[in-house]
C-alpha cells in the first residue's frame, strides 16, 4: 500500500450486508447511459422485457409437456 492511502477513517464491512443480499452493478456502454440516466429508468425500461421473457419461457415449458 502506498504511504497516501490512509484508511483511518474508513468503516470495516460497511456495505458487507448490502452486498449479501445480492446487490448487483451493471455497467452501461456510455450510449446507453446516456439513454437511461438513473436505476429507475433502466428498470422501468427492462419491467416489459422481463415479463415477456418469463411468458415465452412458460410457453416453451408447457408446449414440452404436451
Amino acid at each position: 500500500m502506498l504511504a497516501e492511502y490512509d484508511f483511518r477513517g474508513g468503516v470495516r464491512g460497511k456495505y458487507a450486508q448490502r452486498y449479501a443480499e445480492g446487490c448487483n452493478v451493471v455497467v452501461l456502454a456510455p450510449e446507453v447511459a446516456q439513454v437511461f440516466r438513473d436505476s429507475r429508468s433502466v428498470n422501468d425500461a427492462l419491467r416489459p422485457l422481463a415479463d415477456l421473457i418469463r411468458k415465452q419461457a412458460r410457453k416453451k415449458r408447457s408446449a414440452g409437456r404436451a
